[in-house]
């Protein structure tokens, strides 16, 4: 299990901050001791978290339900429980401390916030954003404008399932999986693990031939979908490893011609997962 992601300690300006990958959940786990120990300074950063969690409780704070523990290898080399929180949880962890160090990450979220709602009143501004976050990890502007294309496929299939009942989130995976699984032999989150990707997207980290045999596979599943029209999941299910087939025969029949697997553990990651 990766539990150190280098990007996340530059946040801290170096310091050490321990981090779990949960890949059922596909969510970050923090250090809270850790965390407050790189924003206080405190030479007491267990004592400071232990009456800061008084505080929360005492105030009803929702925080305070969104706590874990998770055993993290500390310095002398053994595991601990830890107290831990997710992303969202870190960061309205960080907007409780009152430092100075925590100020900058509180304007931080303050700019971040004003942007989404900005991008509530000109959508092109999200779209721009994107393609800036695209061109900064070195993607050329025809990969980005077939991307930004795939998304909007992505989206009418969804609709598609929406349409046949499907409840967005779980069930999306599920029929996601079921595509990915019949073409690929992987599972989306096993082919990520392949490529050792975590939450970044599995098709940014595509080569151009799986992306378009993903590509295939969707567009066959919401062309059945839109002829047969499947009610519920399991209905759905049938469709989607229909799709998903279709793919994995054009993927044997590349193979065969170009005599290698086409599946690349290949990836984009513009920092390294480290132990």
């Amino acid at each position: 299990m990766k539990n150190k992601l280098e990007t996340i300690n530059k946040l801290f300006e170096g310091k050490d901050i321990r981090v779990i990958w949960n890949s059922e959940k596909e969510e970050y786990y923090f250090s809270v001791v850790d965390v407050i120990m790189a924003l206080t300074n405190s030479d007491r950063p267990r004592k400071y978290w232990s009456d800061l969690k008084g505080k929360l409780n005492n105030e009803g704070s929702e925080l305070s339900d969104k706590i874990g523990q998770l055993k993290m290898k500390s310095s002398d080399g053994k595991s601990y429980l830890t107290d831990v929180l997710d992303t969202e949880g870190i960061f309205r962890l960080i907007q409780s401390i009152p430092s100075p160090r925590a100020e900058p990450f509180k304007l931080w979220l303050a700019k971040l916030g004003r942007e989404r709602i900005d991008e509530t009143f000109d959508a092109s501004l999200a779209i721009n954003r994107a393609i800036d976050i695209y061109r900064k990890k070195g993607y050329s502007d025809d990969w980005i404008e077939a991307r930004l294309k795939g998304i909007l496929k992505r989206k009418e299939l969804t609709d598609v399932w929406q349409a046949g009942g499907i409840n967005e989130g779980f069930e999306y995976g599920i029929l996601t999986n079921e595509i990915y699984k019949t073409w690929s032999g992987m599972k989306a989150n096993e082919y990520k693990k392949f490529k050792g990707i975590t939450k970044e997207s599995l098709r940014d980290s595509m080569n151009p031939i799986e992306v378009s045999l993903t590509d295939l596979s969707e567009t066959v599943t919401k062309e059945l979908a839109k002829k047969y029209k499947p009610q519920g999941l399991e209905a759905n299910k049938k469709v989607a490893k229909a799709g998903g087939g279709v793919a994995k025969i054009a993927k044997e029949d590349i193979e065969k011609k170009l005599g290698e697997p086409i599946i690349s553990k290949e990836n984009t990651l513009d920092y390294d997962l480290i132990e």
